[in-house]
């Protein structure tokens, strides 16, 4: 297939780029290389992508309509990573949500439909469960309630991405990714940062009093589905009714999945592991819960195992120490 990618500079981008690339998809993929954080990191992502025959990287902003729609043009299917990401900066910044993964988002519908794109794979997030506390989180419970604007912008794509597939009966597949971690991740997430300060000799910050616990997935066992739901488009749900809507499908060619380790692991204990791969205790700095995050999150990848069999398996303890090895290997530590 010819897949395009977007966000491919991105942490999930490029691994899901590389592993079409290796089983000889061709890829176009685009970035627009922002400065969210060092793009020094994101090119060096890029240099893993570029002897492959089958890459070709356009800097393109998802904003730019002429632009994309170049690029997308001859793909079967499309990858949708590209967003501004981040709950905490959309409390300082939330324009910024607006212009990328709204008005951005509806870029990539109307291609879609113009360019009748195959299937589309979108990323959404854990985050849209919100003030939702009944774990082990399900597509088929309430995510009405979120709690950051990001949140909401991610949200507002699953109902967007439907409205398309019902008027245009065309597949599209939304992934809610739970924390993702592991080599060359993103330098905002908790175990990037954590790793810097431990190695300098600085206090971590621990929200909710390390009370919180996350469901960490690791980024092999994230592209292993991601690839698997490229593979196989949304379909219809025969049994669906609108007397009793489901809300992870539809009528229309359109579903919603998890994509987690469904193994949340305490806070406290990630931190633990974390230490005993670097060989650094940690001075642990214990502060309240940050608005907008959520104490728990726990998800139930069910539907996603029996749609593509979608199983994880590497547990935290691999997924760190791996984390740990190329970070001293990339930063020469």
């Amino acid at each position: 297939m010819k897949v395009l990618v977007t966000g491919v500079a991105g942490f999930i981008g490029a691994f899901v780029a590389k592993a079409l690339l290796e089983r000889g998809d061709e890829v176009v993929g685009i970035d627009n290389l922002n400065d969210y954080y060092d793009p020094s990191l994101k090119r060096a992502r890029l240099d893993w992508l570029t002897p492959y025959p089958g890459f070709r990287f356009a800097e393109v902003d998802i904003r730019d309509t002429q632009a994309l729609h170049n690029a997308a043009d001859g793909c079967q299917r499309i990858c949708h990573l590209a967003a501004q990401a981040g709950v905490r900066y959309s409390f300082a910044n939330p324009r910024a949500y607006v212009e990328s993964n709204l008005d951005g988002f509806f870029n990539i519908l109307e291609v879609t439909e113009k360019q009748r794109i195959e299937h589309l794979v979108f990323a959404s997030t854990s985050s849209v469960y919100g003030a939702n506390t009944a774990v082990p989180f399900r597509e088929s419970g309430p995510a009405d309630h979120p709690m950051s604007f990001y949140a909401a912008t991610k949200k507002a794509n699953e109902l967007m991405a439907h409205a398309f597939a019902h008027l245009h009966g065309l597949p599209m597949t939304g992934l809610r990714f739970f924390t993702v971690y592991g080599p060359w991740g993103r330098p905002d997430m908790a175990l990037f940062r954590f790793t810097r300060m431990m190695l300098a000799g600085e206090s971590i910050p621990v929200y909710g009093h390390g009370r919180q616990s996350r469901d960490f997935t690791y980024i092999d066992d994230i592209v292993a589905g991601v690839i698997r739901t490229i593979d196989q488009p949304a379909s219809t749900n025969p049994q669906w009714s609108g007397d009793a809507p489901e809300p992870s499908s539809s009528s229309a060619p359109w579903r919603i999945y998890n994509i987690g380790n469904q193994a949340p692991v305490p806070l406290m204990r990630f931190i633990e592991v974390l230490q005993e791969c670097l060989g650094v205790t940690a001075a642990l700095d214990m502060q309240p819960m940050v608005p907008g995050d959520v104490p728990n999150t726990w998800a139930d990848t069910s539907a996603l195992d029996h749609a593509v069999g979608y199983q994880p398996d590497t547990p935290i303890e691999t997924g760190v120490a791996r984390f740990v090895e190329w970070y001293r290997n990339y930063y020469q530590i």
